[in-house]
């Protein structure tokens, strides 16, 4: 991989923009070995409006009965006092941002040192290959061996890398690392194209299209049944894992989501790679997709 193409990956892992909901739903009763336990830094208030909202009468009935509503299988997504609630419990949310001198001081020499200088940590991977409804295909890149060493209802972790990205890039590696010495199960979710899966159909992916990532949600669902599966993802990734959650609302089957690196607005994140240095990132990106769409040109 040459410099540029590192860079390329790096820019996924610039200082991120938001983090998106913790997603357990709490608020009903779960004897999940691994389901979050939110209670804890939610205040009371908050508390208090999903107990109403769990309970409140149904419109349709017109009788003012309290209709407690049932837990789905796996924990959903919840907004009640999210920012208020939620955030406020860690303490490092509050704390004041101070930059790591000199290299923090740009976030382009950030940037750049970090694509230079990080370390790809060796894993061994096994790959799986999905075909999807209108033929095209999606790789899994899991951890080999962790079917032997791991219980069937360990958490799972879907990682969802930008614009070109894969299983191959640093900081990709270093959180599948992180969360596998935790004792979860991780998964690499690599989109068409992307870490040498191959590009089947005139049909790329995009910021608009969840179908791949409902797709593999449901087989890892399928496969794990008694584990609360969770999802991460920076940049484009970031962008799409959003949407599907935006999608699926309070019928998501994941328990937890974060966004890393959000491009919410993709208009102005593009107008903003054609400003200054910036061009140098659009440039390389623009040569990596190249590279995806030259190497199965034959094949579409």
């Amino acid at each position: 991989m040459d410099n540029w193409q590192q860079i390329n990956r790096a820019t996924e892992e610039m200082n991120p923009i938001a983090t998106a909901a913790l997603t357990p739903s709490s608020f009903f009763a779960s004897n999940r070995r691994f389901a979050p336990r939110l209670r804890s830094v939610l205040p009371a208030a908050a508390m208090s409006y999903a107990a109403v909202s769990a309970s409140a009468p149904s419109p349709s009935s017109g009788t003012g009965e309290q209709v407690k509503a049932a837990p789905l299988p796996h924990s959903t997504l919840e907004i009640a006092g999210a920012r208020r609630g939620l955030l406020s419990g860690f303490a490092s949310l509050r704390a004041p941002y101070r930059a790591f001198p000199v290299l923090a001081s740009n976030r382009h020499v950030e940037t750049i040192f970090a694509a230079l200088t990080r370390s790809l940590p060796a894993v061994k991977l096994r790959r799986e290959c999905l075909r999807a409804p209108d033929d095209g295909a999606v790789a899994l890149d899991w951890v080999s061996g962790d079917d032997r060493v791991l219980p069937n209802d360990a958490p799972v972790l879907i990682l969802l890398p930008g614009l070109t990205g894969g299983s191959d890039d640093t900081y990709v590696r270093h959180m599948l690392m992180r969360a596998r010495s935790k004792g979860w199960r991780v998964v690499v979710f690599n989109s068409r194209g992307c870490a040498d899966s191959p590009v089947t159909t005139p049909k790329f992916y995009s910021a608009s299209f969840t179908g791949d990532l409902r797709q593999v949600i449901g087989h890892i669902l399928g496969r794990y049944p008694q584990s609360n599966v969770y999802a991460t993802g920076w940049s484009l990734g970031a962008n799409i894992l959003v949407r599907y959650l935006g999608e699926e609302t309070d019928k998501c089957p994941l328990s937890g989501a974060v966004s890393l690196c959000n491009p919410f607005n993709l208009v102005i994140a593009d107008e903003d790679f054609h400003k200054g240095f910036n061009n140098v990132y659009d440039k390389a990106l623009a040569r990596a997709l190249t590279t995806i769409f030259k190497k199965d040109l034959n094949k579409i």
